[in-house]
């Protein structure tokens, strides 16, 4: 089996094969570079290995209840200087950041006082429109073939944290 290799928090670590984690790997290094500069990587999990990398002392350190991997975003990215944390989801198939999905990545983050930055990332633009009208208002978009742009639906915040967090 092919595997994606990459550097997090200037560790190798490697990827199962897929479209999935080729995204993932593209958040990491394209978006993060870009949109989250100097941000620190917390979590990022693999279609195989559920929880790849995962920072549990500075997640409860920022204020996360951390019980089940399957409610957190696929990629967390936390940004010290400006205390933001991005959460970030990966989609090729299913999982965009709709209503429902901030919800449950609320009822996780309570506790959280940091800026909170929603992102739904996609490989192509044929993938963002299959999605589009599902998306979340106060959330960004960003597509992997066109890493220099973002989408921003709505409000009064350009890729910064939620009102009222």
């Amino acid at each position: 089996m092919t595997k994606i290799s990459i550097v997090v928090n200037e560790s190798a670590v490697t990827f199962s094969s897929g479209k999935h984690n080729q995204l993932q790997k593209l958040i990491i290094e394209e978006f993060a570079t870009r949109f989250a500069p100097n941000s620190e990587c917390l979590y990022v999990g693999d279609t195989l290995k559920k929880d790849l990398v995962k920072n549990e002392e500075m997640l409860k350190q920022l204020g996360f209840d951390i019980t089940l991997h399957d409610k957190m975003p696929d990629v967390v990215l936390y940004c010290k200087e400006r205390n933001w944390i991005y959460f970030i989801e990966s989609v090729t198939s299913v999982g965009p950041m709709d209503s429902k999905r901030i919800m449950e990545i609320e009822e996780l983050i309570k506790n959280v006082r940091s800026g909170k930055i929603f992102v739904t990332a996609f490989l192509d633009f044929k993938t963002y429109k299959k999605f589009s009208d599902s998306l979340a208002w106060e959330t960004e978009v960003w597509i992997a073939d066109m890493p220099d742009h973002m989408i921003h639906l709505n409000g009064d915040k350009f890729i910064g944290p939620r009102c009222g967090f």
